[in-house]
Order: C-alpha cells, then sequence, then structure tokens
C-alpha cells in the first residue's frame, strides 16, 4: 500500500518515529495518519500541509498514542490534543 500512498514523506517520518523501518505495518502507520488528518479537520484545521513541522508533529503524537496493542499512550495524545487545540485557534491554520 506504500507504494501508492502520496505522503512518503510523512510515512517515513512516523515510520521513524516508532522505531519501525520495516514496511510490514505501512497498512496500519497510513490508516492512522490519515485519522489524524480527519481528526484535525474536525477540529478546524483547515491548511494541513504535511511538511508544516507542527502538522507533522501532531500527526506523529498521534499515531503514537494509538500504535500498538493495547491501551493508548496517554501522554503522546495528551501533546497531540494540545498541538491541535492550538492548531484549531491559530489563524493561519483556519480555511
Amino acid at each position: 500500500m506504500d507504494s501508492d500512498y502520496p505522503d512518503k514523506s510523512v510515512l517515513d517520518s512516523v515510520r521513524k518515529s516508532l522505531r519501525h523501518i520495516n514496511k510490514d505495518f505501512d497498512s496500519e502507520i497510513i490508516e492512522l495518519i490519515e485519522a489524524a488528518k480527519a481528526d484535525l479537520k474536525l477540529a478546524g484545521v483547515g491548511r494541513i500541509e504535511t511538511n508544516d513541522p507542527l502538522i507533522l508533529q501532531a500527526i506523529t503524537q498521534y499515531v503514537k498514542g494509538h500504535w500498538g496493542f493495547g491501551e493508548p499512550k496517554p501522554q503522546n495524545l495528551e501533546v497531540y490534543k494540545n498541538l491541535k487545540i492550538h492548531l484549531s485557534i491559530a489563524g493561519a491554520y483556519r480555511v
């Protein structure tokens, strides 16, 4: 699936942050990346450019917070939540 994914740089960055260089889990990682983008849009973030470091960090924290088996990781989700709030009220990220 990763060969067709348009945001390869985001996928590579998130994969590295998860310490997963192996591409076996790319489909799950891609689903989480897309879920993070959708959640940011729901919060009112209209400009989701994945080369923006704040957007990339928000996506990465969302994925890390939901990655793997077991319970979500609250520390990562708290960072994501705070970034999402800041992005949603910042004029530069609104539509």
